[in-house]
């Protein structure tokens, strides 16, 4: 098998394509021969040595990828685990692979229609987006939601949800990608070069967001918290200030870190806010909750509800160029690898 390693923290460019042999599934396992795979920010965050749950470098990362089962191991159960089946996985890392081993449980039939590479763009963002609007947001018809890097994988995702739950969209992205932004369903695009908050304030008048999205983090949580609505929300799920460039600064992580809000419960209490958070990865000990997500997903996927948008799809050679592609926030939407 051929498989994209991280070989030490540093620039794109420390991603080396390396050859194993091929692995064998074992008790309650399937083997997956990788069509596609996703990219996420959190591989970007483990390349730079800056994701305390990335494995020990070296090391292969990616969390989600489509492909077809060609192997299947003793006492396996799960419905439609069989040779020949066209599947999501979704391993806790060593994505990055043409070849996969997991357990049954981590994949899930693609519908007929879907293809590999809108198959592996659904899986991560999806059920982040999913998880923080739905399964645990109660996301109400006419919210007016904020989904910060509304562009990328999970932004989109989130434009699809809260359209189809009948939100209001506000999205911040590089004024470049707005017109983009519009076809996707943001009625209100947001310059993230600039000041978001004081831009949303414009628009809002005294009015405030019931749901922010923010992988940011920082000092964007504490002005997203100051501009909730009674009984608004904000979920954080990164922390994508800390990763500032393409190779580690511990200065600037440090300073992201430091400049994170503490919040009263007092102070929630006394203006009906709530603060919640999400990581994909700390979930994978829970997948009767994931499973239950993600079934929804490609439910709605199957009636044409939701359509994963990729944007660029990379050969494992050209490993380093996807993520440069990503750090230089030229994607719309979400980047593959595929063997």
């Amino acid at each position: 098998m051929r498989q994209v390693w991280i070989t030490k923290a540093g620039a794109p460019e420390v991603l080396q394509v390396r050859e194993a042999p091929d692995p064998e599934p074992g008790e309650g396992e399937v083997r997956v021969r990788v069509k596609a795979a996703g990219i996420n920010f959190a591989d970007l965050m483990a390349r730079m040595g800056l994701y305390p749950d990335a494995p020990k470098l070296p090391c292969v990362v990616g969390y989600e990828v489509s492909g077809v089962i060609d192997a299947v191991g003793p006492n396996v159960t799960h419905a439609g685990a069989k040779e020949g089946a066209r599947v999501f996985a979704m391993p806790k890392f060593g994505g990055y692979t043409d070849t996969l081993v997991l357990p049954a449980t981590q994949a899930f039939v693609m519908p007929t229609k879907m293809s590999f590479e809108s198959a592996a763009a659904l899986p991560v963002a999806y059920l982040t987006a999913y998880n923080m609007m739905i399964y645990t947001g109660n996301l109400r018809r006419g919210a007016r939601v904020l989904v910060h890097s509304a562009a990328g994988g999970v932004g989109l995702a989130a434009i699809e949800l809260a359209r189809s739950r009948g939100a209001i969209v506000y999205g911040t992205a590089s004024k470049s990608k707005h017109d983009f932004l519009r076809e996707k369903g943001c009625e209100f695009p947001l310059d993230s070069a600039g000041d978001v908050y004081a831009e949303a304030r414009a628009l809002l008048g005294d009015k405030g967001f019931d749901l922010v999205l923010d992988a940011v983090g920082g000092e964007s949580w504490k002005k997203a918290y100051a501009m909730l609505e009674k009984n608004g929300r904000l979920c954080c799920f990164g922390l994508s200030a800390a990763g500032t460039g393409k190779t580690r600064n511990l200065f600037s992580a440090a300073l992201a870190v430091l400049r994170i809000p503490k919040f009263s419960p007092m102070d929630m209490m006394d203006k009906n806010r709530t603060v919640t958070g999400c990581n994909m990865g700390h979930l994978f000990d829970r997948l009767d909750q994931l499973t239950e997500q993600f079934e929804a997903l490609v439910a709605m996927a199957e009636k044409g509800d939701i359509d994963p948008f990729v944007d660029k799809s990379f050969s494992f050679d050209d490993a380093a160029k996807a993520h440069h592609y990503l750090h230089d926030r030229k994607a719309r939407g979400k980047v593959l690898l595929v063997p």
